[in-house]
């Protein structure tokens, strides 16, 4: 057996905690009778806070459509889907959720019936109308939060407009629960939140150092409790222990993979069905991904605990994918320049129009502004049906043997 050192990449310890956390969280999911909780399927771009307020267990499609991808099941649900009438063009998030509840199969098998539905358009427009189609098959009520399109900057009455929605969202909560919001509780949820944001950033920038001591790879693993848990106070503990075992990496000078000579930015959702070839496939050339446009996006603007309503509003409605190109292009931009990075890599993705749409005017600016070379690949975040591996291993090692001759 290889020792550790003869190993080229060192996985996370606490993976292990990790995974006891998330199968404790699909547990109570798939069973939330046993525990008295009511069920919400919320976007990821969603205000969860108010929900773990109130006692509502959040489930979110999204993520358990890239669950799907990662366990190579995404195909089958996805034909279920189509068969009944569902184009091939839409988000394969939507398309697995569907077909996982037109058929009770997937990994989860039949998914929990929801009490109700959450959802935010601030993430993308098919959103909504794959919500309205799942409120309508299991006849439940849908709240939608509405955020415009941040073209610039966010201005004083977007926010207004957004913050009375958040008001909405809490008399629907009520209603849904039949019993008052609590304020006190409301904001030891936002505190939790607050923490576990802040606690996943400094994560996130712990791989600014040389070697980096957390790929992309990681991340777009470990970012699950962010996503469903924040507001818990089981994600802060659970990024306070990563964070410690991170933290332990950089002072022993240990990288998340031994061999780091090119380091590069990933743009899009992973194509989570070939996340670990892909990771073969950069590290066996000495590339490490050290960050990401992807999980940073939940490194959301700090909550006010002194108004959290309307710092929530802000919050939700200036999350990346409801931002102008501009916006984007200073991200990167900052990116590349925070952690030192080589280059770029952008998944133009079939399924998520909304995050690819401008990628080759956005590779051109990033390009001009940090003298970094960009590729640009061809997937679907969950369908492996739009993918060609040996084309894109082709890609990845002209790109590759271009960086290392500058």
């Amino acid at each position: 057996m290889p020792t550790e050192k003869q190993k080229s990449y060192r996985e996370v310890k606490s993976v292990k905690d990790y995974r006891r956390l998330m199968k404790a969280y699909y547990l109570m999911a798939k069973n939330p009778k046993w525990f008295g909780k009511k069920v919400a399927w919320i976007t990821s771009g969603g205000p969860v806070e108010p929900l773990y307020a109130m006692g509502v267990l959040p489930f979110y499609p999204e993520n358990y459509g890239a669950m799907c991808g990662a366990g190579r099941t995404a195909v089958s649900l996805c034909e279920t889907a189509e068969a009944e009438g569902y184009s091939r063009d839409l988000c394969s998030y939507a398309r697995c959720d569907i077909g996982s509840a037109l058929s009770g199969k997937g990994p989860l098998g039949v998914l929990p019936k929801p009490d109700f539905l959450v959802c935010g358009n601030n993430i993308c427009g098919t959103v909504i109308k794959w919500y309205e189609i799942q409120a309508r098959a299991f006849n439940v009520p849908l709240f939608l939060l509405d955020t415009p399109f941040i073209h610039n900057e966010l201005e004083a009455h977007t926010v207004t407009y957004v913050r009375r929605q958040m008001e909405e969202y809490i008399t629907f909560l009520e209603k849904m629960v039949k019993r008052p919001f609590s304020e006190k509780r409301f904001l030891k949820v936002s505190a939790w939140s607050l923490e576990a944001v802040g606690l996943w950033k400094e994560i996130l920038e712990l791989s600014r150092n040389r070697p980096a001591p957390f790929a992309a790879f990681d991340a777009f693993i470990h970012m699950a409790p962010i996503v469903t848990l924040r507001g818990t106070r089981w994600a802060v503990w659970y990024y306070k222990k990563l964070k410690k075992e991170l933290e332990a990496r950089v002072r022993n000078n240990e990288g998340a993979f031994v061999r780091e000579e090119f380091r590069l930015i990933w743009d899009n959702i992973p194509i989570w069905y070939d996340i670990r070839n892909l990771s073969k496939m950069l590290s066996c050339r000495g590339a490490v991904l050290v960050a990401d446009t992807y999980t940073s996006a939940w490194t959301l603007r700090p909550v006010d605990l002194q108004n959290p309503l309307e710092s929530l509003a802000r919050s939700y409605a200036s999350v990346h994918l409801n931002l102008g190109l501009e916006h984007k292009i200073d991200k990167m931009v900052g990116l590349i320049k925070d952690y030192q990075a080589d280059g770029f890599i952008m998944h133009s993705n079939r399924s998520c129009k909304t995050y690819s749409l401008n990628q080759f005017d956005l590779k051109k600016k990033v390009s001009e502004r940090t003298g970094r070379p960009g590729l640009i690949i061809e997937a679907d975040h969950t369908d492996s049906r739009s993918y060609v591996p040996d084309q894109v291993e082709k890609q990845i090692e002209t790109f590759i043997e271009m960086i290392n001759k500058k």
